[in-house]
């Protein structure tokens, strides 16, 4: 009967699952990366992390309140993105800045278009790009993981004795390319350090096994499909083989491209975001085959070393014209014209 459709906002459904219930199985899937986090860089990643959500809660609340709007905290989509920023900064960040970022993300990212369903864009990438833009010598400086030294110095991508085992393996893989040495880079230890997380990188994204963990939890709970993370991984796997084979001393391994950097952070975390990404199954593969192919154009062809945050950014602004090539017929069939 028409009286049983329901019209509302993003995000949809097809499951009796609550926003609330969402988002507390996306906590739970964020888990072992925030595990893994606090024991490769220890307290100080703890912290950040806290600071992250702490700072996106606050900021929620505030433009609630000045808004004159009912409180919209119970629902933890505030939490989430102040995981996943979090888990998309360096571990040397400073404080600080991680709550310039926390509140940018939620008052611009998400606030300024009417809350959660309304945002165009992902909210803690759009944090992240702020960052990026204003502070870029902060979001570029690594840390070294507990496990190598126990100091954990601060290093830069252009240290060049260091950035093997120390730095992140895509800012080294983009000296490879320059100096045509990618064949030689990555080994079975290297391969072991980003599966395993014990390299420099975000606070979410060294460790491989452990967003495979998250990553896995959540299908199976049926909080996102396969679609969207498949095409990801599929499409960046396809362009890293094609650049292999054209010229293997200058680019890397093409399975470096899915352990190394934010790619399992994004596929898995990312670009399912219900309310950012396409609702049919059609347009989850076209999304995610264009984050993963953009990603990969920005990692080989691009200056910057990582390509995940913009990729997201651009297909979250194509998502409404991917929604309207991949509409599904309507209950009844097509209208006659």
């Amino acid at each position: 009967m028409l009286s049983d459709i329901r019209v509302s906002c993003a995000p949809h459904f097809s499951q009796r699952l609550s926003t609330r219930d969402v988002m507390i199985d996306v906590i739970i899937g964020l888990t072992p990366a925030m595990a893994a986090a606090g024991y490769y860089f220890r307290f100080y990643a703890l912290i950040l992390i806290s600071t992250c959500v702490i700072s996106a809660v606050a900021t929620e609340w505030l433009c609630n309140l000045i808004r004159k709007k009912p409180n919209s905290l119970s629902d933890f989509s505030a939490v989430v993105t102040g995981i996943i920023l979090a888990l998309s900064l360096p571990p040397a960040l400073p404080f600080w800045a991680a709550i310039i970022g926390s509140c940018f993300a939620i008052a611009i990212g998400k606030m300024v278009f009417g809350g959660l369903g309304s945002n165009i864009f992902n909210p803690a990438m759009v944090g992240r790009a702020f960052l990026t833009a204003s502070f870029g010598m902060l979001m570029t400086t690594w840390t070294v993981p507990a496990t190598v030294d126990i100091a954990m110095p601060k290093i830069s991508p252009e240290n060049k004795v260091d950035a093997r085992t120390q730095a992140t393996p895509l800012a080294w893989s983009k000296i490879a390319i320059k100096e045509k040495s990618g064949a030689n880079i990555y080994d079975e230890d290297q391969f072991k350090a980003t599966f395993t997380g014990a390299v420099g990188g975000c606070l979410g994204e060294t460790s491989a096994i452990a967003l495979l963990i998250g990553g896995l939890y959540l299908l199976v709970r049926r909080t996102i499909t396969i679609h969207t993370p498949l095409a990801v991984l599929l499409s960046a796997f396809v362009f890293a083989v094609i650049a292999y084979l054209i010229d293997s001393n200058a680019y890397i391994q093409p399975i470096f491209h899915l352990t190394g950097g934010g790619m399992l952070l994004g596929a898995f975390f990312i670009a399912t975001d219900p309310v950012t990404a396409p609702l049919t199954r059609r347009g989850m593969w076209l999304f995610g085959a264009g984050v993963g192919t953009i990603t990969m154009l920005i990692r080989i062809v691009g200056e910057y070393p990582e390509g995940m945050m913009f990729s997201v950014l651009l297909m979250n602004g194509m998502t409404p014209l991917i929604d309207r090539l991949c509409r599904r017929i309507p209950a009844g069939g097509k209208p006659r014209v």
